[in-house]
């Protein structure tokens, strides 16, 4: 597999996490949380970020019920990640994110940064997948 850098997303209404890895380190790490106000801002933020790292693929989170189905949240996800390939044309992957705000959270003291966290841990279940 050729090496690629990857930005994940742990997408949100008000908040969007956001981390970085790449498939030869298999490490993953949070990178910033995007506070966009308008539909427009987020994705002007979001393409500053694919500008400055030049990712080949792109990930986001999918949250889905304790038993894996889909609930309204998994529909906004999908959209977001449907919306990030439309305008960026790079392949969208989406990992399961359950569990990845908790962990997140007992990780950090501070709940403020929990979504970039949050991001970086659905990253590194999708490098670690990949192994």
């Amino acid at each position: 597999m050729p090496e690629e850098t990857l930005i994940a997303f742990d997408y949100g209404l008000k908040k969007i996490g956001v981390a970085l890895g790449n498939t030869l380190t298999r490490q993953a790490r949070p990178l910033s949380i995007l506070r966009p106000v308008t539909r427009a801002q987020r994705f002007d933020l979001i393409q500053q970020v694919l500008r400055e790292w030049q990712p080949n693929r792109l990930i986001v989170g999918l949250p889905l019920t304790s038993e894996g189905g889909e609930q309204y949240a998994s529909l906004r996800c999908r959209r977001f990640a449907n919306q990030l390939y439309g305008r960026f044309g790079l392949p969208v992957e989406l990992v399961d994110e359950r569990e990845s705000s908790v962990q997140a959270q007992e990780m950090l003291s501070s709940h403020d940064e929990d979504d970039a966290v949050a991001a970086s841990i659905i990253l590194q279940r999708y490098l670690d997948y990949l192994s």
